[in-house]
């Protein structure tokens, strides 16, 4: 039993992917769910940092399908999140973890089957594709460059990837899929 952590970021050509308000004007295409269904399809945990989670929470916990076909999966999901244990925003099926260990996160994995999925949540993501611990990185790269933000990689640090997969979408967008080497 091993789960793979799958890793899915909006990013703007520049690397930028704070507050992602930025990707509406580009809209979202259709073909951009189904990969997104696929990345998250088999998918039994969501894992978040706390910044993240503080924002998807109020974002999420009241959407219905209807509203976005998305919303099953993040309000019905076991979702983790990483940070230090302060309140949590409500929203169901989440537990606070603590702050960052790579040796609870490598439990975590030996513990389960399927994919761990994690959205945004960059300091989290920096720390375990430092600690070895990504399978899979799945950037939507927006045909824009914001010139300042927080950037997805971390200043100084360098990863080698492999890419595993690419989609071009009509609203100009592309999905890069890759693995850590």
């Amino acid at each position: 039993m091993t789960a793979t952590i799958a890793v899915h970021e909006f990013i703007s050509a520049d690397g930028v992917f704070e507050s992602p308000s930025w990707t509406f004007e580009f809209g979202f295409d259709p073909k951009m769910g189904e990969t997104l269904a696929a990345i998250t399809g088999n998918a039994s945990t969501i894992l978040l940092g706390r910044r993240t989670h503080e924002m998807f929470a109020p974002a999420w916990r009241d959407r219905t399908a209807e509203d976005d076909p998305g919303a099953p999966f993040f309000n019905e999901t076991e979702k983790l999140v990483v940070g230090a244990n302060e309140p949590a925003e409500e929203w169901a099926h989440t537990t606070r973890i603590g702050a960052y260990d790579p040796d609870a996160i490598r439990r975590l994995k030996e513990e389960r089957d399927g994919v761990i999925y994690i959205s945004g949540s960059g300091q989290l993501v920096r720390g375990l594709i430092r600690d070895g611990l990504v399978d899979e990185v799945h950037l939507f790269v927006y045909p824009i460059s914001l010139g300042e933000g927080e950037r997805f990689w971390a200043e100084g640090e360098q990863n080698k990837l492999v890419l595993l997969a690419h989609d071009v979408y009509d609203n100009g967008v592309v999905h890069l899929s890759y693995g850590i080497a």
